[in-house]
């Protein structure tokens, strides 16, 4: 199969260029500049990108698609559907479904449940326990981004609040350790002292409070200890705020990396009034100053990768204050087009979206031949188009649970065609669902 995109602006490692480029089944064959001969389109699937941008396939190196045990929610399909309709073309799954990813037996049923119905490529995190560590061994690091560990509430069994074990794991693997930094014990002393003031209907203007900046750094900085002690690799999932940012910078340890997220990116506080438990997450929405920092990390080299934590839950279980609504919202369809936005705003410019979204998320967990437009690469791409005025309503919302925080906004770049593996899985406002992903593959 050959695909010529032809009349683009390729947007790829720091530059972009006016270009065509040449598919062949599932690999990028050739990068063709404007100046040069064009190819020949005899026998091959013309996709005329005149007046769009072509960048690399999203690697989204967070999200929880709830398959298997919680599928009432959201499924490896259905997410993986919203996910191909915003432009990503990888995703990195999270271990906290029913039964959790911590044994090799759950992490083969994951991969066999993808390789039947997710549309895009795929990979699963291990998660750890404390009690779990010596499986790590087991593992063929080729074929997982890393282990994911909760340094602060989770769902099952997945809280590692062990210091022992949490020696044990970041002395016990080579892979990427991306952590959930947040110290329980300050959380439920906080949600005990809100309990005794307000009862058990707490406002949820009380979550960042709640789920505070204390508790965030103290448990973050208790992981960089351990990555500066041990030499592993820490990965830390979701900042949220300035304090965490300062104290890693001037620690300057090169095997610490860091993730933001687009709803952390996107939201502060000031949007609990308007939007309520919609935005409520774990670790929580923070004040428009620490947004402020994280938007200035994503240029000053703060922030290594832009992920979305993307996590449904139904509609019905975001009802309630801070103690009651679920935490978790969807965004995979919306990083995208919410970034683009960004670039229009001057938070960052789109060759470092495409740094921050496609080139260190494949370079930091070491995927193989995706997340950047190269010869011989597979041909994992996303074809946007700016100045295409666009609302989000609930009939455009691809996620299982059918609602979205983005809902009544209009965004201004449109996403108009992803190609996963030469392959276009989502196009003109259908998706393919015919179309499996392939596994990643690491090299280690």
């Amino acid at each position: 199969m050959r695909t010529i995109i032809k009349n683009a602006v390729i947007v790829n490692e720091g530059k972009q260029q006016q270009a065509s480029l040449m598919i062949e089944d599932n690999l990028i064959a050739d990068i063709i500049p404007a100046q040069q001969q064009q190819p020949e389109a005899a026998d091959a699937n013309i996709i005329d990108a005149s007046g769009c941008y072509v960048l690399p396939g999203i690697i989204d190196d967070h999200v929880h698609f709830r398959e298997p045990g919680l599928t009432d929610k959201a499924d490896m399909e259905s997410e993986s559907r919203a996910a191909a309709a915003g432009g990503v073309t990888t995703c990195f799954d999270m271990p906290n479904t029913m039964p959790p990813t911590t044994t090799i037996e759950a992490l083969h049923e994951k991969q066999a449940i993808a390789a039947s119905k997710c549309h895009i490529n795929h990979a699963f995190f291990f998660g750890a326990t404390n009690s779990n560590a010596h499986l790590f061994e087991q593992i063929d690091p080729r074929t997982v981004p890393g282990i994911k560990l909760f340094m602060g509430s989770s769902t099952g069994n997945m809280l590692v609040d062990n210091n022992e074990q949490l020696m044990h794991i970041f002395s016990n693997t080579t892979m990427p350790i991306m952590a959930h930094c947040e110290d329980t014990a300050i959380i439920n002393r906080n949600m005990a002292e809100a309990k005794a003031r307000y009862g058990n209907q707490i406002d949820i203007a009380q979550h960042p409070l709640i789920r505070s900046e204390e508790a965030c750094l103290k448990s973050t900085m208790q992981a960089v200890q351990l990555a500066q002690r041990t030499g592993a690799h820490l990965h830390i999932a979701h900042i949220t705020t300035a304090k965490e940012l300062q104290y890693i910078r001037e620690k300057h340890l090169p095997n610490v990396t860091t993730e933001a997220t687009v709803g952390h990116l996107w939201f502060c506080d000031a949007d609990y009034q308007q939007l309520g438990a919609l935005i409520k997450v774990n670790p929580a929405i923070k004040t428009a100053a620490d947004r402020e920092a994280l938007r200035q990390g994503l240029t000053n080299g703060d922030i290594n990768v832009i992920g979305t934590d993307h996590a449904p839950h139904l509609l019905a279980q975001k009802q309630g204050g801070c103690a009651q609504a679920a935490s978790g919202m969807p965004m995979i369809q919306f990083s995208l087009p919410a970034m683009l936005e960004l670039t229009d705003q001057g938070v960052l410019s789109i060759t470092q979206l495409v740094q921050l979204m496609c080139h260190q998320p494949a370079t930091l967990f070491g995927v193989r031949r995706r997340g950047f437009i190269r010869r011989g690469y597979k041909a994992d791409l996303v074809i946007v188009k700016k100045d295409c005025p666009w609302t989000v309503t609930p009939s455009l919302i691809e996620s299982k649970c059918g609602w979205s925080p983005m809902q009544g906004h209009t965004f201004h770049w449109k996403i108009q065609t992803t190609l996963c593996n030469g392959h276009p899985v989502y196009h003109q406002g259908k998706t393919d669902n015919s179309y499996v992903g392939q596994p990643v593959e690491f090299c280690r």
